[in-house]
């Protein structure tokens, strides 16, 4: 029985109470900061002041946030992160994290958030899984599913510094997704999106 799809797009989306940021520049990355020190950089150009959690996003283009909390070591911190896709790698969409853990902030929180990590695609690998699909009009057609890999970077949400790395996370294509909201309609492909149990293991090994 060939699945359903909501909509057309560029990349699949998260169910997540965030929602996706567009942003453009190169990812700011700086010398590892001191717990306490990173309010000492006086904020640069690109600064922004959040007015949702989306706006966090732009901490993976290289901007500031002059509203967030500042990052003062790893106890309490809160933290978001996002990736972005190999079709819109300057379009950042928030990725889940369980609302059970310690440095979980709702979206309606984001000035407490001190901690930003960015999952860059770097590509994808594999040989595509052919996934059914139908349309709203009931029109079946096939997408290519592709296995994804990301390189997750941590950075100090207030002043841009990178404070750690992730390393890579890895995404197979197992499965074809339940519901395909997004794809390249041009190449009819999907990527995998970042694996949240991998995410969340970096987030606990770098705020413990």
């Amino acid at each position: 029985m060939a699945l359903l799809v909501l909509a057309v797009g560029l990349a699949l989306v998260d169910d997540d109470d965030h929602t996706p940021s567009a942003t453009s520049g190169e990812p700011g990355a700086g010398a590892t900061p001191a717990p306490g020190g990173s309010e000492s950089q006086e904020p640069g150009d690109n600064a922004v002041t959040a007015r949702s959690a989306s706006d966090l996003g732009n901490v993976c283009e290289g901007s500031q946030i002059l509203n967030a909390a500042p990052y003062n070591g790893p106890s309490g911190a809160k933290a978001y992160t996002f990736a972005n896709s190999p079709d819109r790698p300057a379009l950042w969409s928030s990725t889940s994290i369980a609302s059970n853990k310690p440095y979980y902030a709702g979206s309606t929180d984001f000035k407490s958030v001190s901690v930003v990590g960015c999952l860059e695609f770097v590509g994808g690998e594999g040989t595509p899984r052919e996934c059914e699909y139908q349309d709203t009009l009931l029109k079946q057609f096939t997408i290519d599913y592709v296995s994804s890999r990301y390189e997750l970077t941590f950075y100090a949400a207030k002043t841009g510094e990178k404070i750690g790395d992730g390393g890579t996370v890895s995404t197979p294509a197992n499965r074809c997704p339940t519901f395909l909201s997004q794809y390249n309609k041009n190449t009819m492909r999907a990527y995998a999106s970042p694996d949240t149990d991998t995410i969340e293991a970096a987030l606990d090994k770098l705020l413990s």
